[in-house]
């Protein structure tokens, strides 16, 4: 990321809690048929979603390292009507929106959403990046992680459009 996360400082105070949580980032940010674009916007609506403000940032900033544009992520909640977006993103960020809530509002329409577009392990990626969210969220949420200075100016640029 180009910089040392204040959540990794943090979960430092716990060596096998971060080990635990940087072998979960790279099996599911690594190598698959999912691309890795796609797996950002995901984990940006996740956290936006959850309403976590450090990890929004986080994966905004991620998703630009990433090479999404930025007209793309400014216009990451209107995805439902934005050309910026196919059929397959809008299935995955619907789902990645609504289980970012909580409760949890997805339904069996929403992964009957993702059938025409993904496969079974396609879905369990989608799925995999939303979970690693949801703890992250928490996580950040709970303690109130501070915010970097990188993350940050990545949200606002986004943001400020």
């Amino acid at each position: 990321m180009g910089f040392t996360p204040n959540d990794a400082l943090t979960m430092a105070r716990n060596p096998a809690l971060l080990r635990a949580m940087f072998g979960l980032v790279q099996a599911i940010y690594g190598p698959s048929r999912l691309p890795s674009d796609l797996k950002r916007l995901i984990g940006t609506m996740t956290s936006a979603a959850a309403g976590c403000r450090y990890c929004e940032a986080h994966a905004t900033h991620g998703a630009v390292k990433a090479g999404v544009d930025d007209a793309k992520l400014a216009a990451l909640w209107d995805y439902e009507r934005s050309d910026l977006f196919d059929a397959r993103e809008r299935a995955a960020l619907q789902l990645a929106q609504l289980a970012g809530q909580v409760p949890n509002a997805v339904t069996d329409a929403d992964f009957a959403a993702l059938e025409p577009h993904f496969d079974e392990d396609e879905i369990i990626e989608i799925v995999a990046v939303i979970a690693l969210f949801g703890f992250l969220n928490r996580w950040n949420s709970t303690l109130a992680t501070d915010l970097e200075a990188t993350p940050m100016a990545a949200a606002k640029r986004i943001k400020q459009g």
